[in-house]
């Protein structure tokens, strides 16, 4: 049984969620979101709450459950508070720049990366070592926060790359003479 899933999702003031048959569409102040909950998953708007429920007892209705609320509730707080992932650049001469809609990375190759940034996603670089990617939606502020770290990801010997702020890097000590 899916804990996640009984839980049942609040609609904040502020927001308004609409439940047409299988499709959940959320409206904020930030934007608006649409999920399509799977057919194994019963989804209601209840008390000014989206509860999610299963079909019934197989394994994939209770497998999707508990993802499907999840899913849910990340529609509700990214329209209401949004989301961001922080990244920080360590090396010598490693820096970021946001250039119009282009995000120009410095990280010791021969080049710069031009890396174009995608649309529903915003990037700021406070300070040249630092690169903040937000917007509302869940999935694309995680995938493009991993599609910059994945340049030039960090190392264990001296923790040159591209990080995410909350990371840990596991060090290793060099050669021995």
């Amino acid at each position: 049984m899916s804990r996640v899933g009984k839980k049942p999702v609040p609609v904040p003031s502020g927001v308004t969620a609409i439940v047409d048959g299988q499709m959940v569409k959320v409206k904020g102040t930030k934007g608006e979101l649409s999920f399509l909950v799977p057919e194994e998953v019963l989804v209601a708007l209840e008390d000014g709450a989206v509860t999610v429920n299963p079909r019934d007892a197989s394994k994939t209705a209770r497998a999707k459950w508990g993802t499907s609320r999840a899913q849910v509730a990340n529609l509700v707080e990214g329209v209401s508070k949004g989301f961001e992932k922080r990244l920080e650049i360590n090396g010598v001469g490693y820096k970021a720049a946001v250039a119009g809609k282009t995000l120009k990375l410095s990280l010791g190759y021969s080049h710069d990366i031009d890396f174009a940034i995608p649309a529903g996603v915003t990037i700021t670089t406070p300070k040249p070592t630092e690169v903040v990617v937000a917007g509302i939606d869940k999935q694309i502020v995680g995938q493009t926060a991993a599609e910059i770290r994945e340049w030039r990801g960090p190392e264990p010997y001296k923790g040159k790359g591209v990080k995410y702020s909350d990371e840990f890097i596991f060090r290793k000590e060099g050669k021995k003479k």
